[in-house]
């Protein structure tokens, strides 16, 4: 059977890159007058783009999430033609540019201010280096920038060159010095590295696991209103793991979350209302937020999504979306859709039946270690279903499931030795 993610509702932050170097909060806004000259022209630029995170600009500067793209590109470009050798106009124009997706354009703005040795210019161009961002990827010089930049005090740096360490992009992975890079941000006021800290602490790394610790972390977080802080919070409440459960307060959370935007706070919000935990049961709202977070992009909102057309649950039935909406996210590398996908090839039920096809999404979730997955390949292997008999590889495939505590692997990996001991060992022919 296809089944719902046990850990649906979990926004792994820190495993995001450019998710986690996004800078969410309370923003300044400045309107731009129509006449300008060279001096406010600058101050105009700064209001509109400029970080809180820079030395002198805390209580002006605007997060990337409240910047208004539109007013801030304009305002810029008005100041570099004012002043072009200006080099923290270049860094704002650059950033504000990057913010709009226009990468390529940002590039020779952040290089100069980069060059210049500005340190929004440096953290900004690090992460399009590290990612491949409009720019040949070049993840050890970015992550070198983002060093030098965090080693001089920048917050944004400093969380963002605790990803690089975290994930091993440009440096060598170093769960240990992530860490300490997340706390120097955190305590230099990034709300995204409080978050990361908090998830440290959850997963154990670099740190003792510690519940407790990860819910202080995230809690520090949600009073700087990030939306992370406050789906990762949330999700603490809504399972019980720092020993509280509190569902009414969860929703609330993943209620502030979406306001703000947070995709995984819709998907959650969704799960909360199918599941009636904290809010009266609606799976008619369900599906609605589900389609939000689906529509732009969430691999999890479709998932879950995919699920609610399968079993008719606040939306009529349509087996044909949700194959599609699977395929979307299997193909984003969301395990449980390819999991869920080699399940419907193989059973048969609601397509035609395709080993092959159920065998090839099968692998795909068994390579990204989901223990359903794993078990499923050694029964294709086993029987030879889309795919050569195979009962040595079908043993490796149960034992990497058994090992994570899946029932049924452990109990065909006793078969199958059962099985070879009653053979008894083979004597020499006559």
């Amino acid at each position: 059977m296809a089944l719902r993610e046990n850990r649906v509702n979990k926004q792994v932050v820190k495993k995001n890159p450019k998710a986690g170097r996004l800078l969410i909060g309370i923003a300044a806004f400045f309107i731009l007058t129509s006449s300008v000259q060279a001096g406010p022209a600058l101050d105009n630029c700064a209001a509109q783009a400029a970080s809180p995170y820079e030395e002198g600009f805390e209580e002006i500067g605007t997060t990337l999430r409240e910047m208004n793209l539109s007013d801030a590109i304009r305002a810029c470009n008005i100041a570099v033609s004012q002043e072009p050798n200006e080099i923290q106009a270049h860094a704002w124009l650059g950033r504000a540019l990057w913010n709009d997706k226009q990468a390529e354009r940002a590039f020779e703005h952040l290089r100069a201010g980069a060059d210049a040795g500005n340190l929004l210019a440096m953290t900004t161009l690090g992460n399009m280096l590290i990612d491949g961002d409009g720019v040949e990827a070049d993840p050890a010089r970015g992550a070198q920038m983002l060093r030098e930049a965090a080693e001089a005090g920048f917050a944004t740096a400093q969380n963002s060159y605790g990803l690089a360490l975290d994930f091993g992009d440009g440096v060598e992975q170093n769960f240990v010095e992530a860490a300490r890079w997340y706390r120097r941000a955190a305590i230099n006021g990034f709300p995204r590295a409080m978050t990361n800290m908090g998830l440290m602490y959850e997963d154990g790394l670099g740190v003792d696991q510690d519940y407790v610790a990860a819910t202080a972390w995230f809690e520090r977080a949600v009073e700087k209103n990030d939306p992370s802080g406050q789906v990762n919070l949330g999700r603490m409440l809504d399972r019980g793991l720092a020993g509280k459960v509190d569902y009414e307060r969860a929703v609330e959370l993943y209620e502030m979350a979406s306001e703000q935007g947070n995709l995984f706070g819709l998907n959650n919000l969704g799960l909360m209302y199918e599941m009636g935990r904290g809010v009266e049961q609606n799976f008619e709202k369900a599906v609605g937020l589900y389609m939000q977070a689906a529509d732009q992009g969430l691999p999890l909102g479709k998932y879950n999504l995919a699920l609610s057309y399968i079993s008719g649950e606040g939306v009529k039935p349509d087996v044909a979306r949700a194959i599609e909406l699977y395929m979307e996210a299997a193909n984003q590398g969301h395990a449980l859709s390819q999991y869920n996908l080699g399940v419907i090839y193989v059973e048969g039920e609601i397509v035609e039946r395709d080993y092959s096809e159920g065998f090839r999404w099968t692998q795909m979730a068994a390579d990204q270690q989901n223990a359903n997955a794993q078990n499923n390949m050694g029964y294709l292997l086993e029987n030879g279903f889309g795919v050569e008999e195979d009962l040595d590889s079908a043993v490796q495939w149960f034992e990497l499931a058994a090992a994570q505590g899946n029932e049924l692997a452990i109990e065909a990996l006793q078969r199958i030795n059962s099985a070879q001991a009653s053979k008894g060992p083979v004597g020499k022919a006559k």
